[in-house]
């Protein structure tokens, strides 16, 4: 991997001059880049700057985090989806404040320790904020690796990362490791792009990239296809009574554990509404919804219903505007009929 070694000051050039400007960067404190990094996982940058704002004026420290009300976490959460997430960060909160005295563990292998925090957020957080010499290698990383050696090794497989973590260490500079691994992500993010083109002409690499050189941008990174995602048809109900809809909370665990939603069974659910004791006084279409997760589809089917009576199953609640708002976190997975609820809010 001879290219990695002529990397270094070209790159940290480039990035003096088109580092993006992301609030974390203005102060790089660990429990500013702990929680950005775990943001942008699986979220795109300009997705996750108002929700970072939001959450850090709600919880501007570790001990802020630690001590809050889940709903309310997961209220501010909302929309960034994964929302293990968020509950990891919460558990590492905890230790930090109750095994660490509120200062966050100064090592790379301390911070691996923490609840949710793996090789890449410790590799950006000891790297950033602590200025430990060690690489932060996530996808858009790989990526770049892998065209500017020329390696088409499975960026999926354990060894392969491992292997490009070595090379990495062995050329990052010891007084800037911070700024390396920055310029390693935007350079990934915004010039050696997924999915498409990369931006050759804009890359500092460009001169020794050996993919480029080969023409075989478009073969790397190597990874396998992807297996095909399971399909659930679902029937989501939009109950409503007295200008308010009904949401019950889904099991803690599993996929979306413990977050309010519309109630929904499987597919044809013609009995639901009997099994749960509802009542309809109106029962209309209200059109299709589909939502992608990592391993699963859901086609949903709405209906909307207006209820005669107050009664719900246990457990369920009838929410308002201002409780949908400010207190009941729901997942994007339903946001098909947002519009459909806000018609008949009160």
């Amino acid at each position: 991997m001879d290219e990695l070694t002529r990397l270094p000051i070209p790159l940290l050039q480039w990035y003096q001059e088109n580092a993006r400007a992301l609030p974390w960067r203005g102060d790089p404190t660990p429990y500013h880049v702990w929680v950005s990094e775990i943001m942008l996982q699986q979220t795109r940058v300009a997705a996750v700057l108002e929700y970072y704002r939001r959450f850090m004026e709600a919880l501007p420290t570790v001990a802020h985090l630690a001590a809050v009300e889940e709903d309310r976490l997961m209220k501010l959460w909302q929309g960034l989806g994964y929302y293990n997430r968020a509950r990891n960060l919460q558990r590492a909160a905890r230790q930090v404040v109750e095994d660490f005295g509120g200062a966050f563990p100064h090592t790379y292998e301390g911070l691996l320790g923490l609840a949710g925090v793996g090789e890449y957020t410790a590799g950006a957080i000891a790297s950033i904020a602590f200025g430990v010499p060690v690489p932060a290698v996530d996808g858009n990383v790989l990526r770049v690796v892998s065209r500017l050696t020329g390696d088409g090794s499975d960026i999926t497989k354990p060894d392969t990362k491992r292997r490009m973590w070595a090379a990495l260490k062995a050329v990052l500079p010891v007084r800037a490791p911070g700024d390396f691994n920055q310029a390693m992500m935007d350079l990934g993010a915004t010039v050696c792009l997924p999915n498409g083109a990369p931006l050759c002409e804009k890359c500092p690499a460009a001169e020794f990239c050996r993919a480029r050189r080969e023409g075989r941008t478009g073969e790397l990174p190597y990874k396998p296809p992807k297996k095909a995602r399971r399909v659930e048809e679902r029937v989501v109900f939009l109950l409503f009574h007295d200008g308010k809809v009904a949401l019950r909370q889904r099991p803690k665990g599993g996929l979306l554990g413990g977050l309010w939603e519309y109630p929904n069974e499987l597919s044809p659910a013609r009995d639901a509404l009997a099994d749960w004791g509802i009542e309809p006084v109106d029962l209309t279409d209200g059109g299709t919804g589909k939502h992608i997760f990592t391993h699963i589809e859901w086609r949903m089917t709405c209906r909307v219903v207006e209820t005669a009576g107050a009664g719900l199953p246990p457990g369920w609640v009838w929410a308002g505007r201002e409780g949908l708002r400010r207190d009941y976190a729901l997942p994007n997975a339903f946001q098909s009929f947002t519009h459909l609820v806000d018609d008949r809010m009160h």
